[in-house]
């Protein structure tokens, strides 16, 4: 098999001749641009002063490039939007250092000048004239989202305040999705997991919009949680008019893109804690499942896409219901959270989802076990995940800023083992 094919398998529950890995396919499914640079120096592709570039710069994931794709047999591509979670284009790379040193490249509209105290703040569309969207504290591997949220009234709340990141997709958009499925199709044997946005209802890192510049509606976290019960009625009059858009948006881009895509990310928004999920069953099918399940539908009624959701945590009690919404792939598949157990999942619904991560624990196993304890989680998950197919290798959510050189060797060294 191909990559292509061997996705494709995993996909339709059919055995694959060996697991599929991706790496950098998603923003969930990547690797911290400091472990990136350790891993490619300890596979030889690079000098230590070789700097790497941030794609991500909202949690700072690096290039997963077609040399280490092609060093780690790595079997799916990414397609998504050029521009990055603060509104600005990756292009015009230029130098900037971490603050542990390692040495990167960040697009031109990056800010790179720190604060008096040694902050880094980012600015939507790189716009230094409004107020920051995102800080990284002195110290720091990531930006934190910088909430914005002016006075709620809610007599004068009105729903469209909170759909102006959603609106039809234009030409310009389309063409470049066009392009790139048609390139990334062509020039690799690789499955494409693609990202069009718009159909993550409440996803909690996407309210607060860092992207745009005057954030209007309710974009606190606090209360935006607070606000699914207490403007219910609100919440779900903004859900059901994104979804109308997402489904005008997806008819224009499946004719941009056809069947090039086998998987499709549709929300990120996360249900579970480390404990259970923090919404319950009944508000879970009242207020997210009829818009899962409508995109769902569509997509399966017009396509041959797979659909992707991501959520953390321990949602175990939740994916009977996410199963009967229409979805096909569960993503990171955090196997640390209560009732998680990898084996209990595939047994129970090993026939009806795929599970796309939970090759390693991200938490505790990868940063803080031994490169033998890495060896053997990656080995025990692959030879329960993968039995039938159902089964796309990543790890639980992404690889985190300094995790050991030799844990991320052993990581890999595994799976390459596994295909023997």
């Amino acid at each position: 098999m191909n990559s292509r094919q061997r996705v494709l398998a995993a996909l339709n529950h059919k055995q694959p001749d060996y697991v599929p890995l991706d790496l950098g396919a998603s923003a969930v499914t990547g690797m911290h641009v400091s472990s990136v640079c350790q891993l490619r120096q300890a596979l030889g592709l690079d000098k230590p002063c070789t700097p790497v570039k941030v794609v991500e710069p909202y949690q700072m994931l690096g290039e997963i490039a077609p040399d280490l794709m092609d060093a780690l047999g790595v079997d799916v591509v990414g397609l998504g939007s050029p521009r990055t979670m603060f509104g600005f284009e990756n292009k015009d790379w230029r130098p900037w250092t971490l603050f542990d040193g390692t040495p990167v490249l960040v697009p031109a509209a990056f800010n790179t000048d720190p604060e008096p105290n040694g902050d880094i703040l980012m600015y939507p569309e790189g716009d230094k004239s409004v107020p920051p969207s995102g800080r990284m504290p002195k110290g720091g591997y990531y930006f934190d989202s910088i909430v914005r949220q002016g006075p709620i009234d809610d007599e004068k709340l009105k729903p469209e305040d909170n759909l102006e990141e959603f609106g039809p997709i234009g030409d310009a958009m389309l063409q470049h999705y066009a392009r790139q499925a048609d390139r990334l199709y062509r020039e690799t044997d690789k499955a494409i997991l693609a990202n069009f946005g718009g159909t993550a209802f409440g996803d909690i890192a996407l309210v607060p919009a860092p992207w745009l510049k005057h954030p209007k509606g309710i974009r606190d976290v606090e209360e935006w949680y607070v606000s699914t019960v207490a403007r219910f009625d609100f919440v779900y009059e903004v859900f059901r008019r994104q979804c109308e858009i997402a489904l005008a948006n997806l008819a224009k881009i499946y004719d941009a893109v056809g069947d090039r895509v086998a998987a499709v990310f549709i929300t990120g928004t996360d249900f579970g804690t480390q404990h259970g999920p923090f919404i319950g069953c009944p508000a879970y099918r009242k207020l997210f499942a009829p818009f899962h399940r409508r995109v769902n539908d569509w997509v399966h009624e017009h396509t041959h896409w797979k659909t992707f959701i991501h959520s953390c945590g321990s949602v175990v009690a939740l994916l009977p219901d996410m199963v009967e919404a229409g979805f096909d792939i569960l993503n990171p598949v955090q196997c640390s959270a209560a009732g998680m157990d990898p084996q209990g999942l595939k047994d129970r619904f090993g026939d009806r989802l795929t599970f796309w991560g939970g090759g390693v624990d991200t938490q505790k196993t990868l940063p803080f076990g031994t490169p033998d304890e890495v060896r053997r989680e990656v080995q025990q998950r692959i030879a329960i995940f993968n039995r039938g197919g159902g089964f796309v290798f990543n790890t639980v959510h992404n690889v985190q800023a300094r995790t050991p050189r030799a844990n991320l060797v052993a990581l890999y060294e595994a799976v390459r083992e596994s295909r023997q």
